[in-house]
């Protein structure tokens, strides 16, 4: 027997031994040094090893013939090698990077992100409602970036030597044609829309994505949240007024509701300001957003309306007795959204928004009534190829309806236009590895009203120059029609077009953020005309241009001082245009040389209180001195502006919160009117135009009922 047992194992060991095939070879990245630890196996076995040291393996394997050899590491992509087993010799395996992981390079040129989900956030939603100068408001928030203006008699955003106009708000990606209160000169404006409604926001200072169009100097883009963390309820109680906020979940679907109304008589009532108000600001608005999942897709539908009005005499160096200015304004925007993951990679969005505006002007005589009727249609598909191409596309479509009676005593006008923009875009994101990074995108726009069609190539590229920092370059083209104000008058006129260039370099680690950005703005085809205002008799055209170029640096810090969050920006400002009625190409009065913004926040835990800090510095803007030859010449004194809060916590979900804007009531003046003619010897006498109040004050009470007992309207107290 022992005979048989030895003769078997002779005779059959051969091909025990022969049966068994090595696998081996090296593992490197793509700059060849070896990669220790990286996990081999062939799929569908135990068979497998780790790399050495020296980032070899080698390991032997029963399976034969066609086989998948799997070759992975942590921050790298995994490799897959399928072939006969018996070919797996002296391989040279080189590991991708991972360029989905967190240390992968952004596209940030011209781009601030705000949000919870973003790579780098240079804001979150909070710094909204906590920022000492912003009242609540987003625009007063993001004007303590770098590459906004100071120009606080007016409220909306002035972006590197673009004037308000030049730059557009989208909703959920979708256009927001009247984002802004409408408001009488010398009284600034704020944004339409509560922040809490939003988790996330990206604001471009310029070279944005070719998926919008239609804004010569920067886009905002405002994101609704996808899905609320619990049911809640908000309460407001403020010095100017109230507000009340509800959030209802169900299984797919979810419900956000937000009201307010805004009252300032009882305030200037204790407070009088240098206006003559017959009836002081007043407000009422409401916004609601609804949730519904549909399989994998997300439907959102959001809307806002609000009605405001108010009246008053203004001073006016023309005019002893004041001019009588009154306003009422009603306002309704709405959009829905639906975007799904589709099979294969493939994402798909498709989405629209339509506006009514109803204004209602009156000037002493003259009586203005303008009803804005517009929508915006937005389809998109995006394709994932790999993780390093993914491929954008759409098209779109803008419709604008736009009606003004005009009456006065001797003299009535019935204007108005139809536009009608088409638009199509593409847009491919390459990523080569972790380091560089590659956007390269085209629009193209056709308007119906100018019969024109232009061309916007867009391009972005980024490259890692260390753990913690990146070089982004942009450049790009971008149309925008006339505003209303023009094309109410003439149809006869072109596209305004810039062209960008920018270049920014950002370092982040350790919760602190350093940005900086040089740039230019090459201005053409600005529209122009002959009146100081434009009306029916005005001579329009396209030959306007201009420049605009400087410097923008930002820094955050929330880790070097205990208990403290700050960030400072600066910017450096050099612009001249020649537009509207420009005589010869200046700086205009909306630009500043300097821009200083420093915000801090300090939480004091024994006093379960966060103290808040803003100060803002403009320096002189330019104005036209009629007593002296030239246009634009003379410059104001610089802005200056100190802004204070402090948020109590009364209990985990009470708050009770004070602030004041201008602490040290700086005098600020905005500019100057000067008389229609001159007096007797030759002078036209003028007036400062100061702000309606050197300062503001606000008290408000917020109190949050929810399903955890620990939410609050500053959710980080």
């Amino acid at each position: 027997m022992k005979i048989s047992v030895i003769t078997f194992f002779t005779l059959f060991s051969p091909f025990i031994i022969f049966g068994q095939n090595i696998i081996e070879g090296i593992v490197t990245d793509n700059s060849g040094t070896p990669i220790i630890g990286a996990n081999v196996y062939i799929e569908g076995s135990y068979d497998g090893a780790s790399s050495d040291d020296n980032g070899k393996f080698s390991f032997e394997t029963s399976e034969t013939g066609t086989q998948t050899l799997t070759i992975s590491y942590v921050s790298f992509e995994a490799f897959k090698l399928t072939d006969d087993v018996s070919k797996m010799k002296n391989l040279k395996i080189v590991l991708r990077d991972d360029v989905n992981s967190l240390e992968t390079v952004t596209i940030s040129a011209g781009s601030f992100s705000a949000g919870d989900n973003s790579k780098i956030s240079v804001l979150k939603p909070l710094d909204i409602v906590t920022t000492a100068s912003a009242l609540g408001d987003f625009v007063g928030a993001l004007q303590t970036l770098p590459g906004t203006t100071t120009v606080a008699e007016d409220g909306r955003l002035f972006v590197r030597g673009g004037d308000a106009g030049e730059t557009q708000i989208f909703i959920d990606g979708i256009r927001v044609f009247t984002p802004y209160s409408p408001t009488t000169d010398n009284i600034p404006t704020r944004g339409r829309y509560s922040p809490f409604l939003f988790d996330g926001i990206t604001f471009s200072t310029g070279g944005y994505s070719a998926e919008y169009g239609q804004a010569l100097s920067s886009v905002l883009l405002l994101n609704t949240i996808d899905e609320p963390t619990q049911e809640k309820t908000d309460i407001a109680i403020m010095s100017v007024g109230g507000g009340l906020g509800h959030t209802e979940k169900w299984e797919k679907s979810s419900l956000s509701l937000n009201a307010s109304y805004i009252n300032l008589a009882p305030y200037i009532a204790i407070l009088p300001d240098r206006n003559d108000w017959q009836k002081p600001f007043e407000t009422a608005s409401g916004e609601a957003v609804f949730r519904q999942k549909i399989g994998d897709g997300l439907l959102k539908v959001y809307g806002a309306f609000d009605t405001s009005n108010f009246a008053l005499t203004q001073e006016d160096v023309n005019q002893p007795e004041g001019v009588r200015f009154k306003l009422n304004n009603q306002n309704f925007y709405t959009n829905a959204s639906f975007s799904e993951m589709l099979k294969n990679d493939w994402t798909i969005f498709a989405g629209g928004s339509y506006t009514y505006g109803n204004t209602k002007v009156g000037i002493d005589e003259s009586d203005i009534k303008d009803v804005e009727n517009s929508a915006h249609f937005k389809l998109k598909l995006k394709k994932r190829f790999s993780n390093r191409f993914k491929l954008n596309f759409g098209a779109e479509q803008f419709v604008t309806d736009f009606n003004e009676n005009y009456d006065e005593p001797n003299f009535a006008a019935k204007l108005g236009f139809n536009n009608n923009i088409s638009a199509a875009f593409t847009e491919a994101d390459i990523i080569f590895s972790r380091k560089l990074a590659l956007k390269l995108g085209v629009r193209g726009e056709y308007s119906e009203m100018f019969k024109e069609f232009t061309v916007s190539p867009r391009a972005s590229f980024a490259y890692k120059t260390g753990k913690n920092s990146q070089l982004s370059l942009a450049y790009g083209d971008f149309f925008q029609q006339p505003e209303n104000e023009v094309l109410k008058f003439t149809n006869d006129l072109e596209a305004q077009h810039t062209q960008h260039y920018i270049m920014n370099y950002q370092y982040s680690a350790n919760n602190r953020i350093f940005r900086a950005e040089v740039y230019r703005k090459q201005y053409s085809n600005l529209v122009t005309y002959n009146e100081a205002m434009p009306d029916v008799n005005s001579i329009f055209d396209n030959s306007g241009d201009g420049y605009a170029q400087g410097l923008d640096i930002f820094w955050r810090d929330n880790e070097t001082l205990k208990n403290i969050d700050y960030w400072v920006s600066y910017s450096y400002l050099d612009t001249e245009r020649k537009y509207k009625n420009f005589p010869i190409e200046a700086t205009p009065s909306f630009a500043n040389t300097h821009n200083l913004s420093v915000v801090a926040k300090y939480w004091i835990n024994d006093w379960k209180s966060q103290i808040g800090f803003s100060y803002q510095y403009g320096s002189g803007r330019t104005y036209t001195d009629l007593n002296e030859p030239g246009f634009l010449q003379k410059k104001t004194k610089g802005y200056n502006s100190v802004s204070l809060n402090w948020a109590y916590l009364l209990s985990q979900q009470k708050i009770l919160y004070f602030s004041i804007n201008n602490a040290f009531a700086f005098k600020n003046v905005n500019g100057y009117q000067y008389a229609n003619t001159p007096d007797s010897n030759g002078n036209f006498a003028r007036r400062e135009l100061r702000p309606a109040a050197d300062q503001f004050f606000f008290v408000g009470f917020f109190w949050t009922i929810s399903d955890d007992k620990k939410d609050n309207q500053l959710d980080n107290l």
